[in-house]
């Protein structure tokens, strides 16, 4: 199923043993909603999170279930600011204040999930 086949149907079929007549069933409404967005989680090169000063760190965010169009956004700490978009998020030249808890909310305009925070410690 799509979501564009969401809408009203019937039935019609030779109505025997009535006669030789058509015949409709009731009209039935349909709707297609997309799979709530479930398993959200995070993936970090280089592997436990541990990046020296001025490396590079790689995130990524996937979703065990969910029909998209998905959209990413990274946070990072509590207040959560807007870090960026998208299934990854790369940091070029970590610095001192990188260190933190990063995680990332999937959506699919119908749901939304958030991944369990991934501690990053700048070394």
């Amino acid at each position: 199923l799509q979501l564009h086949h969401s809408g009203r149907y019937r039935c019609r079929g030779w109505g025997i043993p009535v006669g030789p007549l058509w015949t409709e069933s009731e009209l039935v409404t349909v709707t297609v909603h997309r799979v709530p967005v479930s398993g959200v989680s995070l993936w970090v090169q280089p592997p436990g999170g541990q990046v020296a000063l001025g490396d590079r760190l790689v995130l990524s965010c996937s979703v065990a279930m969910g029909i998209g169009p998905l959209s990413f956004t990274w946070h990072r700490g509590s207040l959560g600011a807007l870090l960026g978009t998208g299934p990854n998020l790369e940091l070029r030249y970590i610095g001192d204040n990188d260190s933190g808890h990063y995680h990332c909310w999937a959506s699919n305009r119908d749901s939304m999930a958030e991944s369990v925070p991934l501690n990053v410690t700048v070394l």
